[in-house]
């Protein structure tokens, strides 16, 4: 069994919004969970962004493997995080 750290998709038609979830890799797209780490909505401008970066390295130490999006998201957390702690 793989687990994964990926997005689920939620919200209406035409209006997305994801969560951020640890689940088996072989699970479909907004199938069973494992865990919820935070939630990403596209539609406003800027982007909202609300990653638990905790619960995130837990996971990624047990062995959970990041998508490629989920990746780029944390990179924009980690970049606005310490861009906070700088002013």
């Amino acid at each position: 069994m793989t687990v994964r750290i990926r997005l689920r998709k939620t919200g209406a038609k035409k209006r997305p919004m994801y969560r951020i979830v640890v689940a088996d890799s072989r699970a479909p797209r907004d199938g069973n969970k494992i865990d919820v780490l935070g939630f990403f909505n596209p539609i406003v401008n800027p982007p909202e962004i609300k990653l638990d970066t905790i619960k995130f390295d837990e996971w990624v130490k047990k062995g959970a493997q990041p998508t490629p999006t989920v990746k780029a998201l944390l990179k924009q957390v980690k970049k606005s995080e310490k861009e906070a702690t700088e002013q």
